[in-house]
This record gives C-alpha cells, structure tokens and sequence, in this order.
C-alpha cells in the first residue's frame, strides 16, 4: 500500500498542457498542428488522406518559456525550420497516421530543446609544454643523425 507521501495530493490539479521539454510546458493553444497531404509512395491511400503533420510553434511562446541564451541555441540548432515570421516548423510523415506524425513533431521538438539546454563545453586552448617541445626536438634529432649516417647520395 503506497503511503500518505506517495499519493498524488487531491486538490492538485493535474498540469495543463503540453510537455515539450523537461519542466517546459506550454498550452494545447499555442502549437498549431496542419495536417496536409503527404507526398511520397503509398497509393491511393497518399490522395486521400491528410496525415503529414505540421507543427507551428512561436518563438515569442518559448521565450516566455526559456532562458534567452537557450533561444539563441535553438534558433541555432533549429536553422531553416525557423522562419523569419520568428516561428519554428516541425513536419512529419513518417506514418500513415494524424496522430502518429502529431507525436512525431512533439518528440522532434522535444529533442530539439533538449539538445539546445544542453550546455556546449567551452574549449579552452592549450599549447605544447616545454618539456614535450625538447623531447619532439630530440627525437628529429636523432632521426636525422640516423638518416644521415646512412651514408647514400651527398650530391657532391
């Protein structure tokens, strides 16, 4: 029997929306889903039916959802799929099913906010030190010595 602390609490109420990112919700409103036809073999079924999935979503909603250095990131990750209008395009066909390409978006925009929080590591430059110089040094030393004791053509 699970105890008083593992119980979801009943005045709670459950949380609204759409998870498009860890801790990151927004509401069913601001996605826009088209579903249009999709291209591609499949038969007659592809002129009949509206499954290819297109998800609009607007930066001005993920920034009131995100930090601004996150925005930039995926602004950057994002590339062509953001338009100029400032709105992010996810498309899916995939799957002959609305609501099979729907979940597709949602995970694709998903993955794209998760790779944007993850922080790039910052590279810091190094140089060679001074003791691997003189031993880099040292040994074309000697694999000169080496080559020039072989003796061989002088060009004389």
């Amino acid at each position: 029997m699970p105890s008083r602390a593992e119980q979801p609490d009943a005045d709670t109420p459950p949380p609204s929306g759409v998870e498009i990112a860890p801790g990151v919700r927004v509401s069913e409103s601001d996605l826009r889903f088209e579903f249009v036809r999709s291209s591609g073999p499949g038969g007659q079924n592809v002129n009949k039916v509206a499954s290819k999935a297109r998800l609009e979503v607007s930066l001005d909603v993920l920034r009131a959802k995100l930090r601004p250095r996150l925005i930039d990131r995926l602004i950057a990750l994002a590339g062509s799929r953001v338009t100029d209008a400032g709105v992010v395009m996810i498309t899916s066909d995939d799957s002959r099913s609305q609501q099979a390409n729907r979940k597709a978006c949602l995970d694709r925009l998903r993955e794209l906010i998760v790779e944007a929080m993850r922080v790039p590591k910052v590279r810091r430059k190094t140089k060679p030190s001074k003791g691997s110089k003189l031993r880099r040094l040292e040994s074309k030393k000697q694999r000169g010595q080496i080559k020039k004791e072989r003796g061989g053509w002088r060009g004389e």
